[in-house]
């Protein structure tokens, strides 16, 4: 797509400055005049609101009831929910992880081209060095231990009774899914590659992008984090899942590149789905019990510190690897 920009786009389309790469041209049919810091960031968010329906009310429904009205039996265990969970735990995750490409993913490069020709470029999907993506997934190796504890201190936060009965049906989701013998690579594939690629598009590809127009590199790192916490819909999970995705936010500014933050929020997810493995191997314990484990301060004091240490040999690496292409 980038190879499309013409040589009058050159010479009369606005520039976006990017600080890798060639200018990016906003040449798309949004782009027809100088928008403001408050329009851009509406933008975004009717982006981030309207893929969000399209996925969990439109696309996702639709194949769930298509999947469901072909199999045996039709639709006749669709007013109950723990039959349909256990009958059709298939279908759920496979309607889910469709939903989400044609919900999130190719939303977000369809509304980074009404700005741009140069889509990739936008959505900043480009090759990164390989150093950087090592140190991100150390990175996110060394947070496990400050996730858990910050999920340990969000638990104690109140929340109304219908949050709890939401994230409770998502638990059962995710627990009927690792229980139903489909097999450990297919759920690292629908719960670590799908959304690891289909979400980052989406929340560090396009809204970031848009976010850090209106209010500028920081304010769209927070923006892009605490709105991909809000979006799992999980209040009992909210600040890890901000914490992580402002460091999802932070690589993809700061390598310039979306490829460290997919890697790292595929390890994320991967890792979950291992464990649950590990747990559903072992009876003595089960999803909620490795979601409430306590965790030593000793291991927050290391993640932290390890965690530290490779933001400050990733931040000036990235710089320096900037400089010299």
């Amino acid at each position: 797509m980038d190879a499309d920009r013409s040589n009058a786009d050159a010479s009369t389309a606005p520039t976006l400055n990017d600080q890798w790469g060639r200018p990016l041209f906003l040449n798309g049919p949004l782009e027809t005049s100088r928008r403001s810091p408050t329009t851009l960031l509406v933008m975004g968010l009717l982006g981030l609101g309207a893929s969000f329906i399209l996925f969990q009310v439109v696309v996702s429904p639709i194949l769930l009831f298509a999947q469901i009205g072909l199999s045996e039996g039709g639709l006749s265990n669709l007013g109950d929910p723990n039959a349909l969970l256990t009958t059709y735990t298939r279908e759920l995750i496979i309607s889910n992880s469709v939903g989400q490409l044609f919900g999130l993913a190719v939303p977000a490069l369809l509304m980074a081209r009404l700005h741009t020709r140069q889509v990739t470029s936008y959505v900043r999907f480009r090759a990164v060095d390989l150093r950087l993506v090592l140190l991100s997934i150390v990175g996110v190796l060394a947070l496990q231990p400050v996730v858990q504890w910050l999920a340990q201190i969000n638990k104690q936060l109140p929340l109304p009774e219908t949050m709890r009965m939401l994230e409770q049906s998502q638990l059962e989701l995710i627990q009927s899914v690792l229980e139903s013998g489909l097999g450990v690579e297919f759920n690292l594939v629908m719960l670590a590659l799908v959304p690891g690629i289909c979400e980052e598009l989406l929340f560090r590809g396009y809204a970031q992008r848009q976010f850090e127009r209106a209010t500028g590199v920081v304010g769209g790192i927070l923006l892009s984090g605490i709105l991909f916490g809000l979006y799992h819909l999980r209040l009992s999970q909210l600040l890890p899942l901000a914490l992580l995705g402002i460091y999802l936010a932070y690589l993809t500014w700061r390598t310039g590149s979306l490829w460290p933050a997919i890697l790292v929020h595929m390890a994320h997810n991967g890792i979950a789905v291992l464990a649950a493995r590990y747990a559903q191997q072992h009876p003595s314990y089960d999803l909620q019990t490795l979601e409430q484990a306590s965790m030593p301060w000793y291991a927050v004091g290391a993640g932290f510190a390890i965690f530290g240490g490779i933001l400050y040999v990733l931040h000036p690496l990235a710089h320096q690897l900037r400089e010299n292409e």
